[in-house]
């Protein structure tokens, strides 16, 4: 398979419509193909190589992308920020972990578009700690009916989730609120016109993505601590402050000005450390 990066990126911004009919036309990879591609993005920072992931998963950013109609955000919107996604999960995909990149870049496409709908959306306010942020994505699609919840699905519901029962009550209650727009806001963006009240989505994972987060868990788990063990303290911070925060981390001039080198050192002692785990990683799995 070849993709010439002549070939245009289409944009969902124009019209949603012709963006659809536009990425069904980029066909898929064979396993074959998607290692080679992969390979020789990791191997020699081949750009053509990475254009030929992109353009060959575009079409699992929309399907995605769909799911989220019910916040009532535009369509193009939720389409560009799942494709920053993708290119984010394509430039850390790594062929040999034996996990096809259709798995691995779920999460980040999710991941991505969860971040834009919490900016964007009226009750962003509601959803600012990781168990608000459970109910925020997942309370509508649990509930069975349109009335209040009674106790014992309270009691199921943060039980499922892990949560407490008052913050599901008080969740409940904010987004039945009158800030929620639960019929259509009319707008034509191409798409069929989905409200709250129409669409619940599915949160249930998919099944390639459980998968795909078993074999990661089972195969890194046990490397990670022995990795981050093995730094000097300064790195370890560095990393973890970096990469293992729930607010997204730290900006390396953020980090520079704790440490006082500049951010290109905080940097290079980054991907130092970095280099240094995965060895140790690798040897684990």
């Amino acid at each position: 398979m070849s993709y010439s990066l002549s070939l245009p990126i289409p944009s969902a911004i124009d019209s949603v419509d012709h963006y659809m009919r536009a990425v069904k036309a980029f066909p898929l990879l064979s396993a074959e193909e998607e290692y080679d591609l992969a390979t020789r993005l990791q191997r020699d920072n081949d750009l053509e190589a990475a254009k030929g992931l992109i353009l060959s998963h575009l079409r699992l950013v929309v399907s995605i992308a769909r799911g989220y109609a019910g916040y009532g955000l535009p369509q193009a919107d939720l389409i560009q920020e799942g494709n920053i996604g993708l290119m984010k999960a394509v430039r850390r995909f790594n062929p040999e972990r034996g996990v096809r990149l259709v798995s691995f870049a779920v999460h980040w496409i999710k991941a991505e578009i969860n971040e834009f709908v919490l900016r964007n959306w009226r009750l962003v306010k509601v959803a600012t700690t990781k168990s608000q942020r459970k109910l925020f994505f997942n309370l509508r699609s649990m509930k069975q009916h349109s009335g209040s919840l009674h106790p014992d699905e309270i009691a199921e519901i943060a039980r499922e989730l892990k949560v407490k029962p008052e913050d599901v009550i008080e969740m409940e209650s904010r987004m039945g609120g009158h800030d929620i727009a639960l019929e259509s806001h009319g707008e034509d963006d191409g798409e069929e016109s989905w409200s709250p009240i129409a669409y619940l989505e599915d949160h249930r994972p998919e099944p390639s993505q459980f998968l795909a987060d078993q074999q990661i868990e089972e195969r890194q788990t046990t490397g990670l601590e022995k990795a981050l063990a093995s730094l000097d303290d300064r790195s370890r911070h560095i990393v973890e402050t970096r990469w293992l925060q729930e607010d997204g981390g730290a900006t390396l001039h953020e980090l520079a000005a704790k440490y006082g080198v500049s951010a290109e050192r905080i940097r290079q002692i980054e991907q130092k450390a970095l280099q240094k785990m995965k060895g140790i990683v690798a040897s684990q799995l």
